[in-house]
């Protein structure tokens, strides 16, 4: 069933629904009639209130766990919540100069990011997550050896003196001149330019008919330098912390969930395309339970947000990641300044 907009519901149903889904999220555990009606500013029995409870369930924004038991939002009723209801809190003053300062420590870019993660769980009370910029390394001389069997290997040679090397898969027939047309060809046009750069040159430049390259030295090139630019994409890296947090006293009724939880996290390759999605992002992404396929059986949320150097291009993906119940109002944008604030560090 499609979750009814905000504006559908009686400004009754909208009082209950926002106290039932702020109480779950600041205990963790279902809210009752009998609690509600001790709220002030209802002035509504328990049985009007259960009557407005039964509607909201009927939606589908609310859920009972138990018979007895009171509501709890679901996950169309938190993104209901999240999209249309909430009121963030912005950090303090003294919250964001207490961020700036332990990401300002003296030391390597590797231990701000390190800060970073910690940082994002001890606000979030959950687990905090950074994808680390990619190595982009500048093309200083690529050389392409002939193994046999169709086999070439890539000897990539960065700027700052760096070696890599790959073996690509040609087909038979490369001969040792096509394969020194290619590598001279990279060397005096693509020098100084990082892969992406380098793949984004050479095919405009075959395009646009400015390429002596004869066409079986072409897709050498293309061939080469992809693979490459594809295996630079492939190899994120990703640093957690604060995975001991999700292990809480609300957790201890739902140990499975929390399992399952652990165990998406270890998968780090999954965790880091799940950042990746959030990485063209406008502004910080939220995921809700079983909106994500890979934390749909932990039923947890995450929040993520793109970090920029100082040239606003995006480098990477920082967030968190625990149970539905996260304080999303104050959450968002912590990770939001977070991301702001990191940012900054990056050249």
């Amino acid at each position: 069933m499609p979750t009814p907009p905000v504006t559908e519901l009686t400004d009754r149903a909208r009082a209950i629904f926002r106290l039932v889904v702020e109480g779950y999220l600041d205990s963790g555990q279902p809210v009752g009639s009998k609690a509600l009606a001790g709220e002030g500013g209802l002035n509504l029995s328990p049985a009007s209130i259960r009557s407005v409870l039964a509607d909201l369930e009927g939606l589908g924004l609310l859920a009972a766990p138990h018979t007895s038991a009171g509501r709890m939002p679901t996950e169309s009723g938190l993104r209901l919540f999240v999209d249309g209801m909430m009121q963030v809190a912005e950090p303090t003053r003294e919250e964001r100069k207490a961020i700036e300062r332990r990401l300002a420590e003296p030391g390597p870019i590797e231990q701000a990011l390190e800060q970073t993660s910690a940082i994002l769980s001890d606000i979030s009370g959950a687990a905090g997550m950074v994808m680390v910029p990619r190595l982009e390394p500048r093309l200083a001389q690529l050389s392409l050896v002939n193994l046999g069997q169709g086999r070439v290997l890539a000897v990539l040679v960065g700027e700052d003196g760096a070696i890599e090397n790959r073996v690509i898969e040609l087909g038979e027939g490369v001969s040792p001149q096509l394969l020194e047309q290619a590598s001279n060809y990279i060397t005096a046009r693509l020098a100084g330019r990082t892969l992406p750069e380098s793949v984004a040159a050479m095919r405009s430049e075959i395009a646009s008919g400015r390429s002596q390259l004869d066409e079986a030295s072409r897709s050498l090139v293309e061939r080469g330098l992809a693979v490459w630019s594809e295996d630079a994409a492939q190899r994120p890296v990703l640093i957690v912390r604060g995975q001991a947090k999700l292990l809480d006293e609300a957790a201890l009724s739902d140990l499975e969930r929390v399992r399952s939880l652990l165990d998406d996290l270890e998968n780090k390759q999954s965790v880091a395309e799940l950042l990746e999605s959030a990485r063209e992002a406008e502004a910080t992404r939220i995921f809700i339970g079983s909106e994500n396929r890979l934390f749909a059986l932990s039923g947890s949320s995450v929040i993520a947000s793109p970090y920029r150097d100082r040239e606003g291009r995006v480098v990477g993906v920082l967030g968190v990641i625990g149970p539905t119940r996260l304080n999303y109002a104050r959450v968002v944008p912590m990770v939001d300044f977070t991301a702001r604030s990191l940012g900054k560090l990056i050249g």
